[in-house]
């Protein structure tokens, strides 16, 4: 009998091993999770989570049940320490070695953290990015107390919002010259500024953090500019590295991440990747995807190609954030954009950003206003561009650039 190993059991593992038993697999599957939680979505965490305002239990893809009753077996709190692929097997951290027909690695992406030579590990520095971070970090948003958030990312955003719709004391730091330098245009860093400050959060740009201060716990920050900030606890959230820690040493391809074809297969004939760890081909460039979207979209292709089916994998790249009452969706990707257009909505907090690179539609930001990010994702799936001038007139119907 077959046995089909993956290796991490977030939503791109789940994803995964419920693909293979849809597709009528009847071999062995295990699945393996370094948490001791079973597979959860990661996006409310720093959201409705955070604010108190999910439980636990509705974190769940599915009930841990669920995958006994589909003859899943799902290790949790145990790590895949050595992967062998000339023996195809895999030791775990609690000593067992697993030998395997087909492997699947869907090892996400680790925060990257501040250095200990400037105060990274004191104690009240955090990180969010699992349901570990994010129970660590409740206790410390309490109303009044002063939180720096390092980094003015997606991630740091988030947190910025939920502590400031606590009632903390909110600083920003962003060593670029804007917030969202990295990922968005500056129309969009401008909207998110002005959101942010209405709701009280301090935000600084272009100056970066020279050290964390306090002896056993953070009390501060010094600034690059030589100011200095107090905080009771800080947020980082500078970027994330892919889970490349089992595949590196076991000689697989990589590429800023764990290179895969368009068959989701990588350097092995063997392993297939999905989710945030995989480095993939898109249009003509190699890319990560760090989105619940591709986690899932990539694994069901993973997963029947495991089954011999070759399936090509198209990426069709998707994200959201929600930052207080304003939710973001974006279509696209706008890699080597080289005009912006805004289309205006019916309020001051809704409004669409249209990124065309020469004549071509390539990616759409949506701030409260789904109906721009539904088409504008239907037009960039088609390879439709309409007239930048049209997409952005808010007299034009947004149907009518469809035709």
């Amino acid at each position: 009998m077959s046995h089909f190993v993956v290796i991490g059991a977030g939503q791109a593992g789940s994803s995964l091993v419920a693909k293979l038993r849809a597709e009528a697999f009847e071999g062995r599957i295990t699945l393996i999770g370094a948490e001791t939680a079973p597979p959860y979505q990661r996006p409310p965490l720093s959201k409705a989570y955070l604010l108190g305002e999910m439980e636990k239990a509705r974190l769940f893809l599915r009930p841990e049940a669920w995958y006994g009753e589909h003859d899943i077996d799902l290790r949790l709190g145990v790590t895949a320490d050595a992967l062998d692929k000339g023996a195809k097997t895999v030791t775990l951290s609690d000593g067992e070695t697993l030998a395997y027909d087909r492997l699947a690695l869907c090892t996400g992406a680790h925060p990257r953290r501040l250095p200990a030579a400037i105060g990274g590990d004191l104690a009240g520095v955090f990180t969010m990015r699992d349901l570990a971070d994010a129970d660590t970090l409740a206790p410390e948003m309490v109303e009044g107390r002063r939180l720096l958030v390092v980094g003015g990312g997606y991630i740091g955003l988030e947190a910025a919002a939920v502590a400031a719709k606590r009632g903390l004391q909110v600083t920003v730091v962003e060593q670029a010259e804007r917030i969202l330098q990295r990922v968005a245009a500056p129309e969009t860093s401008a909207f998110f500024r002005d959101l942010h400050r209405r709701h009280g959060v301090e935000i600084r740009e272009g100056v970066g953090l020279d050290r964390l201060l306090g002896e056993s716990r953070v009390t501060g920050a010094r600034l690059s500019d030589g100011t200095e900030i107090a905080c009771d606890f800080a947020i980082v959230g500078v970027g994330v590295a892919p889970g490349t820690g089992l595949a590196e040493p076991a000689g697989l391809a990589l590429d800023n991440g764990i290179r895969c074809d368009i068959h989701c297969r990588t350097s092995d004939e063997s392993i297939w990747l999905a989710g945030d760890c995989a480095s993939l081909l898109w249009t003509d460039m190699r890319i990560r995807l760090e989105s619940v979207g591709n986690a899932i979209d990539m694994a069901e292709n993973a997963a029947l190609n495991m089954l011999g089916r070759g399936v090509e994998y198209r990426p069709r790249p998707w994200f959201w954030s929600d930052q207080f009452d304003t939710k973001l969706q974006i279509a696209g990707l706008n890699a080597g954009w080289d005009a912006v257009h805004v289309r205006p909505g019916t309020g001051p907090e809704q409004q669409s950003h249209w990124y065309y690179r020469g004549d071509k539609l390539i990616a759409v930001d949506a701030m409260n206003d789904s109906r721009a990010y539904m088409i504008g994702k239907r037009l960039i799936e088609a390879g439709k561009s309409p007239d930048p001038a049209r997409a952005s007139d808010p007299t034009t119907e947004l149907k009518a650039l469809l035709a």
